[in-house]
């Protein structure tokens, strides 16, 4: 019977941690602590499973379309659960497992294709393309599902088997998902191992992993990289954003408030890729300001699997309290809240949503990435300024440009450093289009078909011509 779970060492009795309902602060379940010497069995498993899962693609399409259906299937049980450990709305629960079963369809449908290479010599040369082998996935707990469908979903379609680590503030809602996956999957193509440090960094740097994907911060993103490389594994890693909205001296605050705030404020402001930053034109400032502090101070905040919910929990403590350090900071700086800037009363890890002004610049709510329910209005006399302001950063991953002239808040975004610039809005993919990020926000591409061909390796074939 398929399985998520390693095999246990003989003798050994397996150890759990806590998991917490970020709503209440309050442990709700638990899952197991796997430790670091259980991946070899895990990952020679997975070698094994790869020889038969590599050599049939159409097996393996109409395997990864089952999945979906069976995600799809099991979609209340794993939204209640996502719900409970990761605090998002219910809502939003769902709408993470639809984009998990859509990546899965996507995938399953997208094969490399080989070509010739002409180039006037006798010979006939094609590329092709090979899977690498057992991948590792290391996933954070913001999207737990998502983030891992972006990771295993073209990895299997290339071919490759993978060993998938959930954070551990999220074990539970993957650990469910690898259950239901195991029921159209072979035995040991994905397997879900869960438990606290080392297990993450030992996994990146196993012998036996030809591919490591992370998401997370950067400090963590350089200790996966290094551990990597102790193997010479391929790395791809997502690290984050500090994406700035610019918005143009012709646009409409009304029009595009509404749409603005959820850039910032989707799953309580911890989105790589929410906007963290607005630099708003001075005459327009306190009209941005005012238009956002309106919403912020009137959000249903409350538990996620409340049906009135729009905005839920911080997901954990330690996050909680660098939102606290940071809004505090900026507070201390010279800021002004329009709206929150304190932690809610009550249980759970709730903060008031913040709106800031009159922050100096180089506080670090607009220096750093908050990863939370606070945003900073920044004010800008000229457009070279804001666009200055915008790219003053070490991160790179998105930015948009807000106007009623397309034509010229496109040439805008045309100057954000980042690797997607959206108009108008913020923070929406297609699952053809490719992701990355350039400075500190990563290294590697997902997304599309250069997700899937960043799952594989070149092989060339050279014969000569018929005579």
């Amino acid at each position: 019977m398929p399985t998520s779970e390693p095999d246990r060492v003989p003798g050994r009795r397996t150890a759990h941690f806590a998991v917490v309902d970020p709503a209440t602060g309050e442990t709700f379940d638990e899952a197991p602590d796997q430790q670091p010497d259980e991946l070899d069995a895990v990952v020679d498993r997975a070698h094994r499973a790869w020889h038969g899962w590599r050599a049939d693609p159409a097996a393996r399409t109409t395997a990864l379309r089952v999945a979906a259906d069976a995600v799809e299937t099991a979609g209340d049980d794993l939204a209640r659960l996502l719900t409970r450990e990761q605090g998002k709305p219910l809502a939003e629960s769902y709408a993470e497992i639809a984009r998990t079963a859509a990546r899965l369809r996507y995938f399953a449908d997208l094969a490399p294709r080989t070509r010739r290479i002409t180039d006037g010599r006798p010979v006939h040369s094609e590329i092709r393309w090979r899977p690498l082998g057992p991948v590792a996935a290391i996933v954070p707990w913001n999207f737990p599902l998502q983030l891992a469908a972006a990771k295993f979903a073209p990895a299997l379609a290339a071919g490759n088997t993978m060993v998938l680590k959930p954070s551990p503030f999220t074990p539970l809602a993957t650990q469910l998902l690898g259950s239901v996956l195991a029921t159209a999957l072979p035995e040991d193509v994905l397997t879900v191992v869960t438990g606290r440090e080392p297990l993450g960094a030992r996994l990146a740097s196993h012998p036996g992993i030809r591919h490591v994907t992370f998401t997370g911060s950067v400090p963590t993103g350089r200790a996966v990289a290094e551990a990597a490389a102790a193997s010479l594994a391929q790395i791809t890693l997502e690290l984050g954003g500090n994406d700035a909205a610019v918005l143009l001296h012709d646009v409409e605050v009304d029009r595009i408030a509404d749409r603005l705030f959820w850039a910032a404020f989707r799953n309580c402001g911890q989105v790589c890729m929410a906007v963290k930053r607005v630099y708003a034109p001075a005459r327009l400032h306190a009209e941005v300001v005012e238009a956002l502090a309106q919403r912020a101070k009137t959000v249903a905040v409350g538990a996620g699997l409340d049906p009135d919910t729009r905005l839920g929990p911080v997901n954990n403590a330690p996050q909680l309290a660098r939102i606290e350090q940071v809004a505090k900071q900026a507070l201390a700086d010279g800021a002004r809240a329009a709206a929150g800037g304190h932690r809610l009363d009550g249980p759970g890890y709730f903060f008031a949503p913040t709106i800031l002004t009159d922050v100096p610049p180089g506080s670090p709510v607009v220096a750093e990435e908050q990863f939370g329910p606070v945003l900073p209005v920044l004010p800008y006399r000229s457009l070279d300024e804001a666009v200055d302001a915008a790219n003053g950063t070490g991160f790179g991953l998105g930015g948009s440009v807000w106007g009623t002239d397309l034509d010229q808040a496109e040439v805008v975004a045309d100057r954000l450093e980042c690797g997607t610039a959206w108009i108008n809005h913020h923070a929406e993919l297609s699952l053809a289009q490719p992701f990355a990020g350039v400075k500190n926000s990563g290294v590697g591409v997902a997304g599309g078909p250069w997700g899937l061909y960043g799952n594989l390796r070149p092989f060339v074939v050279h014969r000569p011509q018929e005579e």
